[in-house]
């Protein structure tokens, strides 16, 4: 019973899926307005579902420690783009949505997470330190798997798509390998910080998180997720049918959804003076949607034959440019402020503004 009421949300987002299965045809038949509707509460249901899947990575993330425990938090999130985007790509989804898709989670992991927290923790405290190596080391991979994945498409014929789609799959995933054993290798230390005179009174007693517990309902939550993405993706195609909105917009709520458990952690470790947290999450979020779910979604188009367009507009590329400037020079000194906080959010509300207008 106590466990059942601490997963409330997943027991009441279970219902919600069986109800929604159950009741699709009938609801469907109401017209625009009600899949719009349905779709906006399948919407609040899936974060409230998300959140449940922050809370249970940050218990493994303090079991663990760091790395690992940003590391958890930014895959499980990775984990539910992929599952909705693939869901979505089944059932006929734009041949756009991936790109739109992953650029507007960069958008909001970069340029939102980052952006917002360094003002929060810099009107609070001034400026933040964080260990240098790993801001480095964040942007020259995402640079390298950004342009290989994301530029140089633009330039590729459409008879070659496969054959490079292969090579970018293969690449992407021994960039994030050799990642992987960076950050979990010998220089783990990159993505560290002790701050001086920081004392241990935000350790906890870990003995009493018990991993499997957490790991099992971390994997039921993200199952939870597909399967209500499903639902979402019939009636948010329904209620977006000729109303004019911008193509935009489903990829702009998978990029919130995957990114809903992270925004709460990276505000609270902001608050808390950790900005070094703040930057594994944002940036290793960033990276890990670009080399991991480009390779998933590309290896589904090339086994389906189903087209996709990974080469950005010129607008999204003069944005994308511009937040990776940004982001070099900015990460630079080992330290963030409002200041620095506040070039990103201008990249952030251009971003909404642009996709609002429909470019």
């Amino acid at each position: 019973m106590s466990l059942l009421k601490q997963e409330k949300n997943l027991l009441f987002a279970a219902l919600v899926a069986a109800a929604g299965f159950a009741l699709e045809h009938t609801l469907m038949e109401g017209g625009r307005l009600i899949a719009a509707a349905v779709a906006l509460g399948l919407l609040a249901v899936i974060i409230g579902v998300a959140l449940r899947v922050a809370h249970h990575a940050e218990m493994l993330a303090e079991k663990l420690g760091e790395p690992y425990g940003t590391m958890i938090l930014t895959l499980a999130a990775v984990a539910v783009e992929v599952v909705i985007l693939a869901i979505m790509m089944l059932a006929g989804g734009s041949p756009t949505l991936a790109r739109d898709t992953v650029y507007s989670a960069l958008m909001l992991d970069i340029n939102g997470i980052l952006g917002i927290a360094a003002i929060i923790g810099g009107l609070k405290f001034g400026e933040q330190p964080y260990n240098l190596d790993s801001g480095n080391s964040y942007v020259s991979m995402l640079l390298v798997a950004v342009g290989v994945s994301m530029f140089v498409p633009e330039f590729i014929p459409a008879d070659k798509w496969q054959a490079f789609s292969v090579f970018n799959i293969v690449a992407m995933l021994v960039l994030y390998g050799l990642f992987l054993r960076l950050q979990t290798g010998r220089h783990s230390y990159f993505f560290s910080y002790s701050q001086p005179g920081r004392h241990d009174e935000d350790e906890h007693d870990t003995a009493g998180i018990r991993t499997g517990k957490h790991a099992g309902l971390l994997l039921v939550s993200i199952v939870l997720i597909g399967i209500l993405s499903e639902l979402l993706a019939a009636f948010l195609g329904k209620g977006l049918e000729g109303s004019g909105l911008p193509t935009i917009i489903p990829a702009i709520v998978v990029a919130l959804i995957s990114a809903s458990p992270e925004i709460l952690t990276a505000m609270r470790a902001a608050l808390d003076n950790r900005m070094q947290a703040v930057l594994n999450i944002a940036l290793g979020a960033s990276l890990a949607t670009v080399v991991l779910t480009i390779p998933v979604i590309e290896g589904i188009a090339l086994y389906t034959g189903q087209p996709i367009e990974m080469g950005m507009t010129p607008i999204q590329s003069t944005l994308m440019l511009l937040t990776l400037l940004v982001a070099a020079i900015n990460l630079n000194d080992g330290e963030t402020n409002a200041i620095e906080g506040y070039t990103h959010a201008a990249l952030f509300a251009t971003f909404l503004f642009l996709s609002g207008i429909g470019l």
